[in-house]
Order: structure tokens, then sequence, then C-alpha cells
């Protein structure tokens, strides 16, 4: 029997940050998932106990204690496994966060703006802001290109996985940006990596 909870959506980019790991540290035994549907006015009540800012992924330890964030989440089970780290030690370890932490900048972005143009009424969309989120994106995926080689090399680290992630999660809510011909390194790079069986098994559905 699982001991842990995961809350999670299967469209939700942090979410699959945490299955992803648990696919490629094979830990998915040992975490039992409750999906849950939520949106910026449709909390969900059960979540809210487990996590007050009412935000996914959360974890509930086999204690009943709980953990949210998905950067917390991810150290924690990265400590219970056997293999080696997906957060590296020493001076990696402050590229790594770095690296993970843009790419969960860019995702804040792209969210922003799935929520700004799905949910708010044309009307009322404000598209100076837009467009600095946009911008924010852009930078982003710009330092992504730059990062291949180094920083995001053959190694499926934290930041490999947030940067993959984030990549999913821009195909399915801005398909039509044309990343990829900006990028090409970058693209290749995400090309193999979305291969893994981790990241085939976590695809959100279209």
């Amino acid at each position: 029997m699982p001991g842990m909870t995961l809350f999670f959506s299967h469209t939700s980019p942090f979410a699959r940050k945490i299955m992803v790991l648990l696919h490629e540290t094979g830990q998915l035994a040992d975490v039992a998932v409750q999906e849950v549907a939520l949106s910026p006015v449709m909390p969900s009540a059960e979540l809210n106990t487990v996590n007050p800012a009412g935000k996914i992924p959360a974890l509930r330890l086999a204690d009943g204690s709980h953990l949210h964030d998905s950067r917390v989440i991810f150290e924690y089970l990265d400590q219970r496994h056997a293999g080696t780290r997906l957060i590296p030690a020493g001076q990696q370890r402050w590229a790594c966060l770095t690296l993970a932490s843009l790419a969960d900048a860019a995702l804040d972005a792209a969210i922003l703006i799935r929520y700004e143009t799905f949910l708010r009424p044309q009307d009322k969309r404000w598209d100076d802001w837009l467009q600095g989120q946009q911008e924010k994106l852009e930078r982003a995926l710009a330092r992504f290109e730059q990062a291949i080689g180094n920083e995001l090399g053959d190694n499926f680290d934290l930041a490999a996985i947030s940067v993959a992630c984030a990549l999913g999660y821009i195909d399915l809510r801005q398909p039509g940006i044309g990343w990829r011909q900006r990028y090409p390194q970058l693209a290749h790079w995400y090309a193999g990596v979305s291969q893994r069986p981790s990241m085939l098994a976590t695809q959100p559905p279209t």
C-alpha cells in the first residue's frame, strides 16, 4: 500500500515534474495519486486542507503531515531513493537549482498567459501585461538555448526535468509560437528527452 498521496492534475506542469521524478527514481509504488480539478475561480476544499494556498502539487506523507510546492516535494522525494540524486551536490547544485528556478518562472508566465487568454473575457484583457509575460517566456527560452551542452547536458536532473516540463506545457498551451525555429539546439535536446519513458508516461492530454 502506498504510504503517501500526491494531489495533482494531468495538465499541471509543476505536478508533472513530480510524476517524472517518481518514474525516474522507481518510487511510483510508494505514492498514491489523487487528481484534483481546480482553477483560480474553482478551488478544491480538500486540497485547501493540504495546502492552504490551494495549489498543486501537494503531498500528504504517511504520518499525515503535508508538503507543498513542487521544489520542496521534489527535494524530499529525491532524498528517499538509492540512485543518483536528481539534485546534484556541491557547486553543480547551485547551477541546477538556478536553471530549474528559471524554468519555474517560465511556467509561471506561460500559465498567466493561459489564464488571461482563456479565462478572462476578451474585452477585459490587458495586452501590455500579456506582452510582458510573453517577453519573460522568450528570455527564458533564449537562456535554455544557451544552456545546451553545459547545464543541460546528458544528465536528466532537476534542471533538465524542469525545462522539459516547461517546454511540454508551452507546446500544450501555445502550440503556435514556433519556439523550435528560433532555438534549434533546444529543440534538438527536447526531441531526445521527450522520448524518455518518464516523459511519455506523463504527457498531458491534448
